[in-house]
C-alpha cells in the first residue's frame, strides 16, 4: 500500500467514526422497578415533563437545577426517534418524540426513579 493510499484509508476510517458518533443515539435503555426506561449514558433515569409543548423546554432556571437536561452536543444529529430542540438559553437538548429529556438530581445511582410523578405527576419516566 502506497503512502498516498494508506493515508486516504486512514481518513475515511476517521471520518466514519466520526459520522458513526454523531449519529449515536444519545439514550440507552435501562431496567428499573416499573420496568425498561431510557437513561443517559451514565445509566441515570431519563424523564419527561408534562408542561413541555411542541418540542419545547418548559423546564428553566431552578427547574432545570433540579431537572439537568440531557444536552445535545455540537455535531450531534437526530435519528431513531430522537430530536435536538434548542432551548430558551440557545444551549442544545434531546428530545424523545418531541419530548424533552431530563435526569433528577435527587436520582442517586443508575435505577433510581425518585422523579416519577414529582410534581403533582408532571413527571414521567421516559419510556423507550
Amino acid at each position: 500500500m502506497t503512502k498516498l493510499s494508506l493515508s486516504l484509508a486512514l481518513i475515511a476510517a476517521a471520518s466514519f467514526a466520526v459520522m458513526s458518533a454523531a449519529i449515536a443515539a444519545p439514550a440507552k435503555t435501562g431496567t428499573t422497578a416499573k420496568g425498561a426506561v431510557l437513561t443517559d449514558a451514565k445509566g441515570m433515569t431519563l424523564y419527561t415533563f408534562d408542561k413541555d409543548a411542541d418540542g419545547k423546554s418548559a423546564c428553566n432556571g431552578p427547574c432545570a437545577t433540579n431537572w439537568p437536561v440531557l444536552k445535545a452536543e455540537a455535531g450531534d444529529k437526530d435519528g431513531d426517534g430522537y430530536t435536538i430542540i434548542t432551548r430558551d438559553d440557545g444551549s442544545k437538548q434531546w428530545a424523545y418524540k418531541g419530548k424533552p429529556l431530563y435526569t433528577f438530581a435527587k436520582d442517586q445511582k443508575p435505577g433510581d426513579i425518585t422523579g416519577d410523578g414529582f410534581l403533582n405527576g408532571a413527571w414521567h419516566l421516559a419510556m423507550p
